[in-house]
């Protein structure tokens, strides 16, 4: 692919956070909707759907039929976890570029909590587990919590890193969750507060762990030259790329302290022609505070074991010199998997941020992330043409 030769022409996001008796498919059809108005396109100008499977059984293909679009040239449903909306993207470039279609839909659409059940009971649906999973849960292994607690633990042990550090990040992304209006989370936060919320999993405290919501998010990706000729200004893709490191969990292996954001952000930088050093923001998946300091070190923002220092200084924080996860992020605006990051870095490229936004913005990186740091997607973003 041409560097740049896809962009971003619609951006549609539903109202997100506790918002009941709507189902995944609704917000979905409202998402889809609100971007292709955004781009000033019509439905039946849409020839490529690309679905993010997630937990709700809603989310696969059958949506084509639920929501009318027609003549499809491409449709698939794909899932690695919050690494897809890289995946997705990856794909709308090839099968743009490979002229299989003109104006292809990504969307993630989720309605897992419940009026009066926990944000915890959410994501809590009992399965049964046999054969190898079944040693994890033999030893105290269950749920995400634990295995990026995990993680952040052997982070601190290895380099020293703090969990006054990691509040460091919690705090920074307040800051900015109160300067967006769609933020779940706007009162304000203090290193203090962090370290008062209850423990999760040791070392994370509450603070530390991402918001659940239910809601939507829809982008419309077209060619770069369609896209200059629509209602928006184009947001261009310069460069993607993906990692799958795994876990064995043979101690030759550490996927949580050196994760796929290594792999993956050198060929998402390698196809864009860019360094570290060219960024104006971070757009960081951000599932616990952990997740965003060990990622800042794969991409080379700073050597490993030095993220706990290099974060704790503000830099993150508006007025800093690394704006980081500006909207918030999952840890305070809501939870869309990877499609939280990508929505914000489209809204500050384009400079419709408001009170929040950043300048420059001329280059954004955004990241995703799934499993327990197994899985890895980089997307380059710029508000310019190549």
């Amino acid at each position: 692919m041409t560097r740049g030769s896809i962009a971003i022409a619609g951006l549609g996001m539903t109202e997100m956070g506790k918002v009941y008796g709507r189902t995944a498919t609704d917000f979905a059809a409202e998402a889809i909707a609100l971007a292709l108005d955004d781009a000033g396109l019509a439905m039946h100008e849409v020839d490529g759907l690309l679905v993010h499977g997630n937990l709700s059984p809603e989310m696969n293909a059958n949506l084509q039929l639920v929501l009318g679009f027609r003549d499809l040239s491409v449709l698939s449903t794909m899932s690695a976890f919050g690494s897809t909306s890289a995946t997705l993207m990856q794909y709308a470039e090839h099968v743009i570029g490979s002229a299989q279609a003109e104006v292809v839909v990504m969307v993630y659409a989720d309605a897992p909590l419940q009026q009066g059940g926990s944000a915890g009971a959410a994501y809590a649906a009992e399965r049964r587990v046999t054969g190898m999973d079944s040693l994890d849960h033999a030893y105290g292994f269950y749920g995400a919590n634990i295995g990026y607690a995990m993680a952040a633990r052997r982070h601190m042990e290895l380099y020293g890193t703090t969990s006054e550090q990691l509040g460091a990040v919690a705090v920074a992304q307040r800051q900015w969750a109160m300067r967006n209006q769609r933020a779940q989370m706007r009162t304000p936060m203090t290193i203090a507060d962090h370290q008062a919320s209850r423990w999760v999993a040791e070392p994370l405290h509450l603070l530390d762990c991402c918001l659940v919501s239910n809601g939507a998010v829809a982008v419309v990706v077209t060619s770069a030259v369609r896209a200059r000729s629509l209602r928006q200004p184009p947001v261009y893709v310069l460069g993607t790329g993906q990692a799958a490191p795994g876990d064995s969990r043979r101690t030759d292996r550490e996927p949580g302290i050196h994760t796929g954001a290594a792999a993956s952000g050198k060929r998402a930088f390698a196809a864009a022609g860019v360094g570290p050093g060219d960024f104006d923001l971070l757009e960081l998946y951000d599932c616990y505070t952990y997740t965003v300091l060990v990622t800042i070190e794969d991409y080379g923002f700073c050597a490993k074991g030095e993220g706990g220092a290099f974060v704790e200084d503000g830099r993150l924080g508006p007025g800093g010199s690394l704006p980081t996860n500006t909207g918030g992020g999952q840890l305070s605006a809501y939870y869309m998997w990877g499609f939280t990051p990508l929505s914000e870095a489209i809204v500050q490229a384009r400079g419709q941020a408001g009170e929040r936004q950043v300048d420059p913005h001329e280059l954004v990186l955004v990241s995703g992330n799934g499993g327990f740091l197994n899985y890895h997607g980089t997307i380059v973003l710029s508000r310019r043409e190549p």
